[in-house]
C-alpha cells in the first residue's frame, strides 16, 4: 500500500503528488584536476548560488549512473579507476557517507539512469565495450540489480536519460537515426522501442557524453559531441522536438539535474573542467545562465539526482 491518490489522465493513472520534497539536487562522483571523486556535492533549485558539500559516495568513482526517489539518491557502476558495479545510496534530506546498497549484473561505467518514485533504471554503458543492458533495482529496498531488458541495436556508450512519471528514454547521437531516442516502460520489465524516428535537431552520428535531465512533460539532452546545444523531447506528445537553446559554453560530460521548473548543468569538460553550474526553465525555453559554481572544476558526476525530477509521482 502506497498510501497514495490517483487519476487517470486518459491515457495513464497518475499519482497526485502529496509529498513534501525539499527541492534538492545531488551531483556525486566524476574527476578534478586531482583525479577520481568520492565526493557529493548539493545545490537548492530555487535559489541561486554555489553548491556545497553534503557528503560522500562508498567508492571514489568517475562516471557513475544515478537515479533517485523522492527521498533517496542512488549511483551505481562507474569507473574507480577500473569498470565497477558499486551500487550505494544516500538519504536526500540529510547529507553523510553513502550506503552500500548491492551489485550491477557487472562492472559498468557511463550508465544512464532514471527512474519513477519507486523503480530506478540503468542502461546502456560500457564494461568497457558498448552495452545494451537494462538493470533496475526496487529504490526503497536494497539488493543487486535485476535484468530488465534491452535497448535497440548494439547499445550506447554516452547517453543521456530522463524520464516521465510513467517511462524512461535513453538518448544518444552516436547511434543511427531511428535509435537516437528509445523508451520503456518503467513499471513494466521490457526491451525498448524507438520514440523519436526523425532523430533530434541538433543531432549527428558522432555525438560523445550527451546528459540528460527532464521535468514530467520535457526532456533536456545536452552536451553530445561536446557542443552549446540544448535539444528538447516532449514526453507526453510522441515524437515531438525541439531546439531548447544554448548553454554558455560548448561541453560535454556535463551533470544534469532537474525540478518540475528548472533544468541544471553541472560542471563539464571543454576540454578543461569547469566549475560553472547554469540553468534553465522549462516553461520559457532559451539559452542558460549562470546559476553559481559548483565545489570543484569537474567532469562526469552523476545526473539525474533529485528529490522532484519528472520521473517522480508514478510507480
Amino acid at each position: 500500500d502506497f498510501k497514495t491518490i490517483e487519476y487517470w489522465d486518459g491515457n495513464f493513472w497518475r499519482q497526485v503528488d502529496n509529498t513534501t520534497r525539499s527541492g534538492r539536487a545531488l551531483f556525486g562522483g566524476g574527476d578534478d584536476a586531482n583525479g577520481l571523486l568520492s565526493n557529493i556535492s548539493s545545490l537548492q533549485f530555487m535559489t541561486l548560488g554555489n553548491a556545497v558539500f553534503f557528503g560522500d559516495l562508498t567508492v571514489a568513482r568517475t562516471n557513475p549512473g544515478g537515479c533517485a526517489s523522492e527521498t533517496r539518491g542512488v549511483w551505481a557502476g562507474g569507473e574507480a579507476p577500473s569498470t565497477n558495479n558499486t551500487i550505494d545510496y544516500n538519504a536526500i534530506a540529510s547529507g553523510g557517507t553513502g550506503v552500500d546498497f548491492g551489485n550491477l549484473l557487472s562492472n559498468h561505467r557511463y550508465k544512464a539512469g532514471c527512474s519513477s518514485s519507486t523503480r530506478g533504471l540503468f542502461g546502456a554503458g560500457s564494461t568497457p565495450s558498448a552495452t545494451n543492458v537494462i538493470e533496475y533495482v526496487e529504490i526503497a529496498t536494497t539488493g543487486d540489480a535485476a535484468d530488465f531488458g534491452d535497448l535497440m541495436g548494439n547499445g550506447m556508450i554516452n547517453s543521456g536519460s530522463f524520464a516521465s512519471q510513467t517511462r524512461g528514454f535513453f538518448v544518444d547521437k552516436a547511434i543511427s537515426i531511428d535509435q537516437e531516442c528509445q523508451v520503456v516502460t518503467i513499471a513494466s520489465k521490457g526491451n525498448t522501442i524507438s520514440y523519436l524516428p526523425q532523430g533530434l535537431p541538433g543531432g549527428d552520428m558522432n555525438g560523445d557524453a550527451g546528459r540528460g535531465c527532464s521535468n514530467s512533460t520535457r526532456g533536456l539532452f545536452v552536451g553530445a559531441g561536446q557542443t552549446k546545444n540544448i535539444d528538447c523531447v516532449d514526453l507526453v506528445s510522441d515524437g515531438i522536438t525541439y531546439d531548447f537553446g544554448d548553454m554558455t559554453q560548448a561541453k560535454y560530460g556535463v551533470g544534469c539535474s532537474a525540478s518540475p521548473l528548472r533544468g541544471v548543468f553541472y560542471g563539464g569538460w571543454t576540454p578543461t573542467r569547469q566549475n560553472t553550474i547554469e540553468y534553465v526553465t522549462f516553461a520559457s525555453m532559451g539559452n542558460a545562465v549562470d546559476f553559481g559554481d559548483a565545489t570543484h572544476a569537474i567532469r562526469e558526476t552523476a545526473s539525474n539526482v533529485s528529490d522532484c525530477h519528472g520521473g517522480l509521482g508514478g510507480f
